[in-house]
């Protein structure tokens, strides 16, 4: 995010599961703007590690940045990718 020098506005960082428990940051001060991309470090279960496919949703890609430079590590998954091998009962 790009410092813009304006007054922060105080927001609530949620997470895409509509659960009550998934809170990113409470009360965080930023100079956020529509559009904006957020970094969240350690998120946890948003993770490769702990994450899940809970609700449908795919796993996040994971990137390094490394000083100016990002790299994908793992790329992010397709909903193609969450149905693979399913197969619908035959009557």
């Amino acid at each position: 995010m790009r410092e813009r020098g304006g007054a922060p506005t105080v927001y609530d960082i949620v997470g895409p599961v509509c659960e009550s428990g998934d809170w990113l940051g409470r009360d965080r001060a930023l100079d956020a703007q529509p559009g904006d991309l957020l970094a969240i470090l350690s998120a946890g279960a948003y993770g490769f590690t702990m994450s899940s496919n809970y609700n449908t949703r795919g796993r996040a890609a994971e990137v390094i940045v490394d000083g100016d430079r990002v790299h994908v590590a793992r790329e992010r998954e397709r909903f193609e990718d969450l149905i693979r091998g399913e197969q619908l009962l035959s009557a």
